[in-house]
Order: structure tokens, then C-alpha cells, then sequence
């Protein structure tokens, strides 16, 4: 009976015995790969660059230095930065004339702005507030505290998506202002995507101008928009607009024009219509985006 008995128990080690076993941070052998590990980045390999055609050229305001821009019910809507000069404003389209607008404290350099329902939401870039306008009268509704550098936004409908000049997306709840979750972006080559800046909802994705584009440190291309999918950060494509304004291109011998940088994205969902301009540029284009050949 004893000999039966340590036959069965020998019988059982053994049975038990097919990997290594699980211990403190030892995960156990499966054979399956563990795909847990959500903060590795991963490399998104190439991805489609678009082209484009310019459909409508519209005045813009050269004293604006655009650092947010929507399209809603047949009107712009668009912040400015630099302190003493930022403002919320309303800009008829077809002529650039600003029929609304509303003054930030001196102190304050706006950023990205967002609409959610009947309200406007305006990050400031270092001030750490985010100021709530009601959409009709810019009346000031309340103000947010967060952390850190405000920089674009924009919103699904539901939630808000900022930036931080990181490769980091924010989305944040607009009734408390707290973050919900994190997108974190990466180029082809696996390195973080920074200095994201001006965001716009396309159809489903997020699309986003990216500050100086131009620099060899950051892509060495001008006047580049990633396109993002806002589900887990995947690079999905870029539109190249190189060229789209010779009298505003970048300019590193000229103080004056160092900043002269895209960034103003618009979407008109109504009519499918793109927008974009840059800071202190003389017009807003409206453009047709086509694969390039």
C-alpha cells in the first residue's frame, strides 16, 4: 500500500513539472508571447505621405499668432498667443474680419482651443489654466488648473485631447478637467514623435501640426501634419505642405519670422472641408489632401 501510494505522488511530480514555475516577477513559460507591455514603443514602419491642392485662399490676420483654430457652424474660431496679444476670437471666413473676440490678461499666451457643446475650451501655454468660454457670448464660465505646458487640443465630441509639446496626447474629461487616459506617439523609426502641437479631429483621427517640423532634430521636413490614430497613438500617415506659403516659410536669419511656423488645421464636416494657416501668416488655405505619386 505504501508503494502504491509513492508511486501515485512520484506520478503527479512529474505530471506537474513541464516549465518553469512562476516566482516573484518570473512570469510562467506558455509558449505565447507576452504582449502585456504597453509602454514599449513600437515601431510603426513607413507609413503613406500625402500631397495636396490648394482650393480657396482666404485673408488671415497677420498680427494672429495661431495657436488653436476650429470650424463650426460656417465661422472660424481661433486662439491667439504672446502675452499682451492673446485673445479668443470669431473670423468670418470668406473676408478674415474678426467679429467676436474676447481678451486674455496680459499676463496670459493662449494656446489650443476646443469646442465641447455650448462651451470653449482655451489652454494657456505656461500658465497652467484652462479657461471655459460660453460658445454663444465668450462669457467666462470657469477656469481649470493643470500641470505642466499647455500646447493643442482638440475633441471627439465626448472627450478633449491636449498636448504638451511632448509625443504624449492627454485626454481629459471636460466636465472635471482630469485626465481619462494617455496616447504616446512614435516615428517609423521607433522615436518618440515631439513637439506635437495644433490638433484637429479628421474622420476619425487626429491630426496634428508638428512644431518646426522643419528642424533636423525633429523631422527635417517643413510644414509636415501626422496624421493619428487616436485609439493607441498609431502613426497612420503625413501630409507634406512644403511650399504651401512661400511669403511665410520659416525664415532662421530673420527674428522677426522665426516663427512663422504652420499651425491652424479646421475641419468643416459639413461640406468636407480642410483648413489650415500658420502663426502670423497672411492667409488660410483650404486644401484638398491627395495621396503623393
Amino acid at each position: 500500500m505504501r508503494l502504491y501510494i509513492f508511486l501515485c505522488i512520484a506520478v503527479l511530480l512529474a505530471g506537474c513539472d513541464k516549465g518553469p514555475a512562476k516566482n516573484g516577477n518570473m512570469s510562467v513559460n506558455t509558449g505565447k508571447t507576452n504582449t502585456s507591455n504597453t509602454n514599449a514603443p513600437v515601431r510603426p514602419g513607413p507609413v503613406p505621405v500625402y500631397t495636396y491642392e490648394v482650393v480657396n485662399t482666404y485673408k488671415h490676420d497677420p498680427t494672429a499668432f495661431t495657436e488653436g483654430l476650429y470650424f463650426k457652424d460656417g465661422f472660424l474660431y481661433e486662439s491667439t498667443g504672446e502675452e499682451g496679444k492673446s485673445q479668443l476670437r470669431k473670423v468670418e471666413l470668406e473676408s478674415g474680419k474678426v467679429l467676436q473676440k474676447f481678451d486674455l490678461p496680459r499676463d496670459s499666451f493662449g494656446e489650443g482651443i476646443s469646442p465641447v457643446g455650448d462651451k470653449i475650451y482655451q489652454l494657456t501655454w505656461q500658465e497652467e489654466v484652462c479657461r471655459v468660454f460660453d460658445a454663444k457670448d465668450f462669457k467666462l464660465l470657469k477656469e481649470f488648473k493643470y500641470q505642466g505646458e499647455g500646447w493643442g487640443m482638440t475633441t471627439d465630441g465626448t472627450n478633449l485631447y491636449m498636448t504638451n509639446r511632448t509625443h504624449v496626447i492627454n485626454v481629459r474629461d471636460p466636465e472635471t478637467f482630469q485626465p481619462v487616459r494617455q496616447i504616446s506617439v512614435f516615428r517609423e523609426d521607433g522615436r518618440p514623435l515631439m513637439q506635437i502641437n495644433e490638433l484637429e479631429w479628421i474622420k476619425g483621427e487626429i491630426w496634428a501640426n508638428v512644431w518646426h517640423s522643419e528642424e533636423p532634430s525633429v523631422l527635417g521636413k517643413p510644414n509636415y501634419i501626422a496624421r493619428i490614430d487616436p485609439r493607441d497613438g498609431k502613426l497612420l500617415g503625413w501630409v507634406d505642405l512644403a511650399g504651401i506659403s512661400p511669403d511665410d516659410d520659416v525664415s532662421p536669419t530673420d527674428d522677426k519670422r522665426a516663427e512663422n511656423t504652420l499651425n491652424g488645421i479646421a475641419y468643416d464636416e459639413a461640406t468636407d472641408r480642410i483648413f489650415v494657416t500658420g502663426k502670423n501668416w497672411k492667409k488660410l488655405f483650404e486644401i484638398k489632401v491627395k495621396p503623393k505619386q
